[in-house]
């Protein structure tokens, strides 16, 4: 077996702003299997400032992998504890070889083109006037549940997009989810948490900056509204670790992106705990290309969970690879007659 890795820029359609800043580009990383004439990859979706694994010897550990192929993907997946993205990578590149072809990891109803995702619309933070844009198109795609990314405009002005979606739909219409990504200031967050509750969400993610669990345990307590985990669970690597973090916040759900948290294996721990401790979850993707997105939507429809997930966001980029994958009426589709436009050359 042989193995490479390839880095690739993918671009923005235009600017993309969360409270950590906006984004015109997302480097990630494919590794490239080859054995017996056949291929199989795997996307490594890094992203800077904020993946555990955003570390000067990333390329480095990369180089090592493929170097140490042939210690098979258990194995490497145990010596890349502190590097989630890459263990995501060498699972999915390792299912991918294996597979009929480079992209049907997990056959399924849903990968014959036969079922569909239920996925959030997601909501990118910016000057009101395109947020109320972007909200009204989602609700004219079909879209039943929304998340708009909050904390980086004016708190008023976020209240009041959230007002106007509840003037125009019930809870029972539209699910609106909202998510911080840390923005609120520890002494400010209850007091936020209270002035949103009045809009009957469905939860915030992350309100607060990860590592102030003794907060977060208090902010879970507090009956305003459902918390979700998010950036909390990087870098907690341990499955005894993450059994001590879930029984510290108990928070009300966790939301998972394989890339972050140790692809899929490193992902099921945590649903594992979490279905123990009677916390919900919900997967997302990380901003990954289609081809980690494509395994991330296959495997979760396997997992049968009913909530929306956070799969849309492939239509980001002016350079994705074009797949099957297909947004409808608020549904991820794999359309099985359409072909995947790649070649291993473009990397």
């Amino acid at each position: 077996m042989k193995a490479t890795y390839h880095k690739y820029i993918l671009n923005f359609k235009r600017p993309s702003g969360t409270s950590r800043g906006v984004m015109t580009e997302k480097e990630t990383w494919f590794i490239v299997l080859e054995q017996d004439g056949k291929k199989g990859i795997g996307e490594c979706g890094i992203l800077r400032g904020l993946s555990a694994d955003d570390r000067l010897d990333y390329e480095e550990k990369l180089q090592w992998t493929c170097a140490n192929i042939h210690l098979g993907k258990d194995t490497l997946w145990e010596a890349l504890i502190e590097f989630p993205s890459i263990q995501f990578g060498v699972e999915m590149a390792f299912l991918s070889l294996e597979s009929e072809t480079p992209f049907l990891l997990f056959p399924s109803a849903f990968a014959q083109g036969e079922k569909s995702i239920e996925i959030n619309g997601l909501i990118w933070m910016g000057e009101g006037a395109f947020m109320k844009q972007q909200i009204e198109e989602k609700l004219a795609q079909g879209f039943r549940c929304v998340k708009l990314k909050i904390g980086a405009i004016d708190f008023g002005r976020e209240l009041e997009l959230l007002q106007f979606i509840r003037q125009n739909f019930t809870p029972e219409q539209v699910e609106i989810r909202v998510d911080a990504n840390g923005a609120f200031g520890l002494n400010e967050a209850l007091d936020k948490l209270n002035k949103l509750s009045g809009f009957e969400l469905h939860s915030i993610e992350q309100p607060i900056q990860k590592n102030n669990t003794d907060r977060m345990a208090e902010l879970c307590k507090t009956p305003s509204f459902p918390i979700a985990l998010d950036e909390e669970l990087i870098g907690v690597f341990s499955f005894e670790e993450k059994k001590q973090l879930l029984q510290k916040i108990k928070p009300q759900y966790i939301i998972l992106k394989p890339s972050f948290v140790g692809g899929f294996k490193g992902a099921q721990e945590w649903i594992t705990l979490a279905e123990k401790y009677q916390i919900g979850w919900w997967i997302t993707s990380a901003l990954e290309s289609n081809i980690g997105l494509n395994a991330i939507a296959q495997w979760t429809y396997t997992l049968q969970n009913p909530m929306p997930q956070g799969l849309g966001t492939g239509a980001l980029y002016t350079n994705n690879f074009e797949s099957p994958l297909q947004v409808s009426a608020g549904q991820l589709w794999y359309q099985k007659d359409k072909d995947w436009v790649f070649d291993f050359d473009q990397l």
